[in-house]
Formats: C-alpha cells, structure tokens, sequence
C-alpha cells in the first residue's frame, strides 16, 4: 500500500492559505488614484518628501480600504489616520530632539500605549499600528519639513483615499442612491444567509450556515453603524435600511431555532427571505411573498417575521436607529485585562528593541551607513500583530513577500524612468493592495515594492538589499520575543476573549429566562453573544496554528466555544418557543441543563433561575 502523505502542520498550512473572493474594482481604482497622484503633485510642486508622506499615508489607508458602507469606512480609515498623524508628529519631534536611549523609550513607551489599545478590535488595531509606524518613520526618517507640516500631509494623503471612498460610486451603484450600496448589499447579504440557513436545516451544513449567518448580521451591524450626526435616521432610503436590518433579526431567530430543532423544512420557508434579499439588492418592494407553513413554533415565528419584514419593506418605518450598545467601558477592560497587557508587553518589547537595535547599527562604523534604521522598528510592528495571523505564518509570509518584493523591484528599477517610472509604480502598487491583502506574502510585496519606489523618489539611492536585511532581522527578533516568557497566563488574549463570549452568553439566557417581552433587548443581547463568540472563534483558531510551544497553551478552548455556541443556539430556541407557548419543554430545560452543566462542572437549577416558568404539558 502506498504510504499516506504527512498532514501538513496548522502553522505551515495557514501561511499558504489565501481568502478567495470577486476581485474588489472599486478599491482597485481608489488605490490607482490615491498614492500615485498625490506623489505626482508633490514631486511636480518641489515638495517630493511631503509626497512621500501623503503617500505612505494613503497606502496604509489602503489596507485598511476592505468591503463594507461608506458610514463604515469614516472610522475604518479615519481613526487609524488621525493616531498615524498624533504618532508622526511625536516621532518628528522625539527623532529631532532627543538621543538615542531617550528616543528608544519614548518609543517603547508608545509600543506598550499602541500595544494595549490593539487588543480592543480591529478599528483599534489598525490605529495602533499607524501609530507605531508613523512613530518609526518620524523618527528616523530625514524630512526636512517641520513635524506638523509633515502631520497634515499624512492626513492629507489618507483624507484623500477616505474622499475616494466617500464619493465614488461601486460598480453595479450606478443607479437608485449608491450612497447606501454597501448597506443594502450588507442587509441583503443577511437575508441571503438566512435562506441558506433554512435549506440546510436537517442536514450537516446547518452549523456552518448558522456561522455564516452571524458572519452577515456582523457585517450589517457594522455596515449600519457608522457615524452619524443625530439619533434619528437622516433620510428615508436610510431609515428604509435600518427598518429592513430590524425586519431580519426575528427572521435570524427563527430559522435558528429551526435549525437547532433539526427537523427539515420544505424549500417553501426559503423562498421568503430570498425574495427579501433580491428586494432590499435591487431598492424594490416585496411583492407578494409564499407563507411557511405554522405546524411548530419556529415555523411560526418564521412566518410572522415574514408578515412583519414585509410590512417593513412596504412602509420604511424605522424613525430611531437601534443604539450602538456602549462599549466604551468594555473597551477599556480589554485593553487594561490580561490580553490585552499580554499585548502590549510583547508590541512595547518588540518595538523598542527593534528601535534600540536598529539605532546601534546606525551609528556602527562597521555596519557601514544605515540610513533606514526606521525599517526595523515599523516592521516588527506588522509582525508582532497576532490579528494579521499566527506568528510562525506571519513571519514566513513577511520574508517571503519582502524577498520577492525586493527582486522584482530592483529589476524593475533598472529599467524604468525617473521619477516618471517610479511614481507609475507607486500608483499600480497602490491598485494591487486591495487584491493582494487576501494574502499577507502578497500584501507584503506589493508594499515593499511601494516603499522602495517611494525611498527613491525622495531622493535616496536603491535599497532592495538592505530591505531585505532590516526584514529578516526583524523577523528573528519578533520569533525570539514571540516565545519569550511574560508574566501572567500564556494565552491570555484568548482566554479574555472566551471569558467575554461566556459573560454574554449567560446574559443573554438569563434575559429569556426570566421571561422578558422587551424583544429590542433580547435581539441586542443575542447579536452580543454571537459576536463574541465569533471574536473568540477566530482567535482561537489563530492560536491553533501557531507553532507547538505556542499552541498548547490555548488547548481545549476549541470546545469551550463549542458548548458556548450550543447554549446560545439553545437559548435562542427556548426564545423562539416561550413566544409561541409560554412555556419550556422538557427538552429545552434537559439541553440547557446539560450545557450549563458542561460549563460549571455542575448540574444547574433552572427551576431556581426561573421558577415562573413552567415545564409544558
């Protein structure tokens, strides 16, 4: 018999995995015109480090550009800007003011502030590392312009991709108000999922589906959260999208409810809510829409929130948005808990030793000249974020992409003209960053290939090797610190994590239990729990692919998700049938008791939870 081929380990096999997905035109076309012209004007205007600046700016904007709203895009792109600016500004002046050992504190201090901040989401985590790179690049960077001047043209530059952003139209938009068509595709996309739910019911794609259903109302739920200028909806094609996201909650409920009964349904309940979803894609009404049958509570909660979304679509009431639930407090807890001090410990480490190492070779007389000393700090910055994947994946895929990165662009150095060439070359990188950002080897050549056309265009000679040096040592370092010894928990990023999703989870339960009629609540504490517990999938899976040392550290918080996702699948269920009957049947307290149980390592009491809430029969 032929031998089987060994499994090919988790670390290994994330770091040559890439999202697939419709090529993004519309990024595309941003990215073409935001860097490229911006270092056009400033090279034709005497201004060419300036230009450098802007552009930089423009292109971290554009990793961060990804699908979603408009509204959504301000803090997406316009928070992580104004901290790369604060952090610009404080670099310029540290870089120009203080010596090297006051300089590498200050900077670590920043990486531990930076550090904190990321553990909080994604809006935070990109901030955080605009901060510390605009940080670097202030410091080390000889800009003859004073630091706020080069502030504003940092602003400048991602001020003009969020312009970008804001005004142009996405292909398929043209027609009806494409100031909304992330919006309407984000709700549609819920209304999809939900179809797709309902025909997997009964079948072993339902868990999947149900996952990908909280990946859609995750996506709307942001989509529609933006900034906004007042509480009430200003328009009524806005107000018409918040009362159709609303219309989709009692729809999510329902069919997973049906989902967790694990009865199959005729293809009959499907057909409502993808009728709904070709509504809100196209700006329609409804039109008349096939009613499910009502043979069991879910089936019936089903059909009433079909009633319900159809009577949404048709009158566009929804006057109040649904409030933001205030994370502010919660966001400081993260940042100050255990993940998020794990964070910040190992980024400061990083960052300051990359500064403090890439200083020492810089006034090394052996080394020779090191002009770019600011490499090494900003390149660990990207390397020591466990949000951009697990550290062995990440450190493969960085010197992989900047190896690859560097050949190609010291051919094309060669041939091209400048600054005309160059400045060519930044507008067509600019174009494959969305694309390439599916792929952290890719992203990383295609921004290697931006920041050495950048360094010549400011008047520096070609730095293809020394970039490739600055990256591998910068690798090494953040392998050695990523496996140091920290004090607390190792892990604790994910435990935190576990430990929110399961705080929300019980909040949610004990909001059914004890039988409350406020259903606004209820649906922003089952959207809650969810969302948590996708946050601490994710990461879970993320340190599942690290390397052994690291990944035995977060072992069984796989399954510790797993009884979390059920209960709240369960609750949901018990939701959808108090509604219908008023009442718990025997199954549902016997599969709470059996979660809780799985949970506390004990057997609850529901009846001591709920004592008002009869069994039915």
């Amino acid at each position: 018999m032929p031998r089987a081929l060994p499994a090919v380990p988790p670390w290994l096999a994330h770091a040559l995995k890439a999202q697939r997905g419709p090529v993004p035109w519309s990024a595309v076309a941003r990215g073409a015109l935001a860097a490229g012209p911006l270092l056009l004007g400033a090279v034709l205007g005497g201004h060419a480090s300036l230009g450098v600046v802007a552009a930089v700016a423009a292109m971290l904007a554009g990793v961060n550009d990804r699908p979603g709203s408009r509204r959504a895009a301000v803090e997406r792109l316009g928070v992580p800007a104004l901290a790369g600016a604060a952090g610009l500004l404080v670099g310029t002046y540290a870089g120009r003011n203080l010596g090297a050992v006051p300089l590498t504190l200050l900077l670590t201090g920043l990486g531990l502030l930076a550090g904190g901040i990321s553990a909080v989401g994604p809006v935070a985590s990109g901030a955080g590392t605009q901060l510390l790179v605009a940080a670097a690049i202030g410091a080390g960077m000889p800009l003859p312009e004073p630091g706020p001047l080069c502030a504003l043209a940092y602003l400048a530059g991602a001020g003009w991709l969020l312009a970008l952003r804001l005004a142009l139209p996405t292909p398929g938009a043209l027609t009806g108000d494409y100031r909304f068509d992330g919006e309407r595709a984000a709700v549609a996309d819920v209304y999809d999922a939900v179809a797709d739910l309902l025909d997997a019911v009964g079948t072993d794609a339902a868990t999947p589906r149900r996952a990908a259903l909280t990946t859609a109302l995750d996506h709307a739920q942001d989509a529609l959260a933006g900034p906004r200028l007042r509480r009430y909806a200003s328009s009524a094609a806005e107000r018409r999208l918040h009362a159709q996201y609303a219309a989709a909650l009692p729809l999510a409920e329902a069919a997973t409810a049906l989902a967790w009964a694990g009865e199959t349904v005729s293809g009959r309940a499907a057909e409502g809510p993808r009728r709904l979803a070709a509504a809100v894609r196209g700006n329609r009404p409804t039109g008349p829409l096939p009613a499910p049958s009502r043979s069991a509570p879910a089936l019936r909660a089903l059909d009433d929130a079909l009633l319900h979304a159809a009577d949404a679509f048709d009158r566009g009431k929804s006057g109040e948005l649904h409030p933001r639930r205030r994370r502010t407090r919660g966001a400081l807890r993260t940042a100050l808990g255990t993940g998020g001090r794990e964070y910040a410990l190992r980024v400061a480490l990083c960052f300051g030793a990359s500064a403090a190492i890439a200083q020492a070779l810089h006034h090394a007389r052996w080394y020779g000249q090191h002009q770019h000393w600011y490499w090494l700090p900003a390149t660990a910055v990207f390397l020591v974020k466990p949000d951009l994947g697990p550290l062995a994946s990440r450190v493969l895929c960085r010197a992989a992409g900047t190896v690859l990165g560097a050949l190609v662009f010291a051919g094309l150095a060669a041939v091209l003209p400048r600054p005309a060439g160059l400045v060519a070359l930044v507008a067509v990188s600019g174009a494959l960053i969305p694309v390439a950002t599916r792929h952290f080897a890719a992203q990383t050549a295609v921004v290697t290939v931006l920041v050495l056309a950048l360094v010549m265009v400011g008047g520096e000679p070609q730095a293809a090797v020394s970039r490739i040096g600055e990256t591998l040592l910068a690798c090494a370092l953040v392998l050695v610190v990523g496996h140091l010894p920290m004090p607390g928990e190792r892990g604790a990023g994910v435990r935190a994590r576990l430990a929110t999703a399961r705080g929300a989870a019980h909040a949610y339960l004990g909001h059914v239990l004890v039988g409350s009629v406020d259903r606004a609540e209820r649906w922003a504490l089952r959207r809650e729990a969810y969302r948590t517990l996708a946050a601490a999938r994710t990461a879970i899976a993320l340190a599942a692919a690290e390397l052994p040392a690291l990944a035995r550290h977060t072992e069984g918080t796989d399954a510790v998700a797993a009884v979390l996702e059920r209960l709240v699948d369960t609750t949901t269920a018990c939701a959808v049938h108090l509604d219908d009957t008023g009442r718990l049947s025997p199954r549902h307290i016997e599969r709470l008791e059996e979660l809780l149980a799985e949970l506390d390592g004990g057997r609850p009491r529901l009846g001591a939870t709920a004592p008002e809430l009869p069994l039915a029969g």
